[in-house]
């Protein structure tokens, strides 16, 4: 064999072990299925936090999906059941990716601090899930899902290490969970047309650092003083990287948490712009 022959071996067989397996290709079938589901879901998310689901027609949701009316029922059986696939990514997978963030955190205050100041910062960064969140927020849907339980959980959590004062765990519950929806509603309407109400100016529209505003008032609500709930409400947060949404809404479709902000946001809103996190 001459050195010439022996060269060009070694490199092929350099060039076969350094190439990388080729990656199976999904199935064409598969992958549009996967993506009519993705548009449903998409559709029915933006309509029903406009209308709730009562409001919403199945054939309006495969029209705003640009989909079949008859391609709905290989997805869905019913309204009912993809309502409850977006409860299920609303609520379940943001709680299951919040599990992640708070797992090396062990006081109870700055559990709902982190929870709360991420629940805002998601909401502004996505007004649809934002108003679906303010929406459902306290449905009968919602409250079987992940933020919800996991709310009341700590809470309970915190009563039981004495770390926060409560008396009644549910209207505590409520006065927590009213706050963050009744924030997150009123900078979504302010960033809206018709959301300069006289109320509003009254009261200003500066929403700066609105996250870390409504833990703060979360914190003091559960019992903690001022200088402490605002040094908490304001720590820097855990660093986050952003997840995808649940696969039925496709891969890269969307994210089930924000990027990590730093300690708020960095420019100040005044008149109609809401901004939080970066």
């Amino acid at each position: 064999m001459s050195d010439s022959y022996a060269r060009r071996t070694a490199r092929s067989d350099s060039a076969t072990r350094s190439t990388p397996l080729v990656a199976e290709r999904e199935p064409r079938g598969a992958r549009r299925r996967r993506e009519t589901r993705s548009r449903l879901l998409e559709a029915a998310l933006r309509l029903m936090a406009e209308k709730g689901m009562e409001g919403v027609a199945i054939n309006e949701i495969t029209e705003a999906a640009d989909v079949g009316f008859g391609s709905f029922y290989n997805h869905f059986e019913s309204k009912e059941a993809i309502y409850a696939a977006i409860l299920e990514w609303v609520f379940d997978d943001f709680a299951n990716a919040m599990e992640a963030v708070l797992g090396d955190i062990a006081d109870p205050a700055e559990i709902i601090a982190v929870s709360t100041r991420y629940t805002v910062t998601r909401a502004l960064r996505d007004p649809v899930w934002g108003r679906f969140l303010v929406r459902e927020g306290f449905s009968a849907g919602s409250m079987d899902h992940g933020l919800g339980r996991r709310l009341l959980r700590d809470i309970r959590k915190g009563m039981a290490a004495k770390r926060l004062t409560v008396s009644d765990p549910l209207m505590s519950f409520v006065s927590v969970g009213g706050t963050t929806l009744g924030a997150i509603s009123l900078a979504l309407q302010l960033d809206s047309p018709q959301g300069q109400a006289v109320t509003f100016k009254e009261l200003g529209s500066d929403l700066e650092h609105l996250p870390e505003r409504v833990a703060k008032v979360a914190l003091e609500v559960l019992g903690l003083g001022r200088a402490e709930a605002e040094k908490i409400a304001y720590r820097p947060l855990p660093a986050v990287e952003p997840t995808t949404a649940a696969a039925g809404l496709g891969a890269g479709k969307a994210s089930a948490m924000p990027r990590s902000p730093e300690a708020g946001p960095k420019r100040k809103t005044s008149g109609r712009k809401a901004t939080s996190g970066g």
